[in-house]
């Protein structure tokens, strides 16, 4: 038994003083000190046997769920693997991840599905589960999948985490475009579908305006204006569209725009299943950052004006935003450094999720009550698991941390096999002390 005792607690529902007690993994007891007893039963738990942990200073959240993950194994292990990035997930604080199906091979077949969890029995440092990439050929054999699994491919439904729809803008052979495959997927209720939304003719019709006006010497300030807000917003009109047709459990991903902020709030009214992530880099990064970060900058959707990323940081304290999920998108800093078109769009970033989302949260007076729900609890909530929740009974995945310290990002301490983050240089407060899984203590 381990008792983590006199730290400022943190859930969605309230932030106070009091203890914790672990036994075999999970939450056996919280004990706030505002309860008359509270003396009492954390001298019971002390003896008990409970090893004592003091937390004086310190605060205690359940661990992240990040459900938006690149970890590019299998095909791309020389940029990240699962070891590596499930370890610098650990540092961000992060305990639970779910990977993309945007490997090498696509994970969008029960037998790949398979393979990718093998590897993370091997591998992975966290808890680490996988969705399943649509395409326009195999909705049938998803819609089986989430409801009966693949018994031949070893595979129950409660392997699959969800369902990642690529809406407009390709991946591989993952762009779904037909109408009758739409239907079809957005029909699915026994998982959630998770939607990246920007428009593929939008995207190439800005593509080819830059390249006339440019040549190869595209300045990595135009990527806002060729994967452009209108790009974003026409994509997500549709996919709102169809999860109020259909009663979907949709995740609108990495929503970058005001305007999408907006339109979500108004579609919860129809559907309150509709659920919107956005990312940190949307949080903390704006168009401003392109001049001085160039390439290091750049992913898909594009980060956007100061006034979206002032939008989105009102609709996270709002409530309109429901979780973070750090897409996670580690590159060699080499592949990053060629042209526009040749340097590869995505950051490594899962190391840092804490930590910013702490500093947004003192920068704009937000309670750490919200940041506790988008970290870890609702993303609980959605895919039905028993952690990220600090509550008796669940498992005991925990991160504490000193909130009053700051830190100077360097490139030096990341654990990403791709060894920078676009945080380099920047202070983050939020130094994280210790991370628990299972009521194991990890780091």
């Amino acid at each position: 038994m381990i008792l983590l005792e006199g730290a400022t607690i943190v859930t969605s529902d309230k932030e106070a003083e009091g203890s914790i007690l672990i036994k075999d993994g999970k939450i056996a007891q919280v004990l706030y000190s505002e309860a008359e007893d509270y003396g009492f039963r954390v001298f019971k738990a002390k003896n008990a046997g409970a090893e004592t942990v003091d937390c004086s200073g310190l605060h205690v959240m359940a661990g992240g769920i990040d459900a938006h993950v690149h970890f590019r194994e299998p095909g791309l292990t020389h940029k990240a693997d699962m070891a590596t990035e499930s370890l610098a997930a650990i540092y961000g604080g992060v305990t639970s991840v779910m990977d993309m199906p945007n490997t090498n091979p696509a994970t969008v077949t029960a037998e790949a599905l398979q393979g990718k969890l093998d590897l993370a029995k091997e591998k992975a440092h966290t808890k680490t589960a996988f969705h399943i990439g649509a395409t326009n050929d195999n909705a049938e054999a998803i819609c089986k999948m989430v409801r009966e699994g693949d018994a031949e491919a070893g595979i129950t439904p409660e392997d699959i985490a969800g369902v990642k729809v690529f809406m407009g803008s390709s991946t591989g052979n993952m762009l779904v475009d037909s109408s009758s495959t739409l239907g079809k997927l957005f029909s699915i209720k026994e998982k959630p579908v998770l939607v990246h939304c920007e428009d593929e003719a939008t995207i190439k019709a800005n593509l080819e305006k830059a390249i006339e006006k440019y040549g190869n010497d595209i300045p990595f300030t135009e990527h806002e204006n060729i994967r452009s807000r209108m790009a974003c917003i026409k994509s997500s009109i549709k996919a709102l569209e169809l999860a109020m047709q259909y009663g979907t459990k949709l995740v609108l991903c990495h929503i970058s725009t005001k305007e999408e902020a907006e339109m979500v709030r108004a579609a919860k009214l129809n559907n309150p299943e509709i659920i919107a992530e956005t990312s940190c880099n949307y949080l903390w990064f704006s168009n401003e950052d392109y001049t001085r970060l160039g390439s290091k900058v750049k992913c898909n959707p594009s980060v956007k004006t100061a006034q979206d990323r002032e939008a989105l940081i009102n609709a996270l304290a709002e409530g309109i935003i429901d979780t973070i999920g750090s897409d996670h998108a580690p590159h060699l800093l080499s592949e990053k450094e060629g042209t526009y078109t040749k340097a590869p769009s995505g950051l490594p970033t899962i190391q840092q999720s804490l930590p910013v989302l702490l500093t947004i949260a003192h920068n704009n007076e937000i309670p750490l009550t919200r940041i506790a729900s988008v970290f870890s609890e609702k993303a609980a909530e959605i895919y039905g698991l028993n952690r990220g929740k600090i509550a008796e009974g669940y498992e005991a995945d925990l991160v504490i941390f000193d909130n009053e310290a700051t830190f100077v990002v360097k490139n030096e301490d990341q654990k990403s096999k791709c060894g920078w983050t676009p945080y380099d240089g920047e202070t983050l407060r939020g130094e994280i002390k210790a991370v628990y899984i299972d009521g194991n203590k990890i780091i």
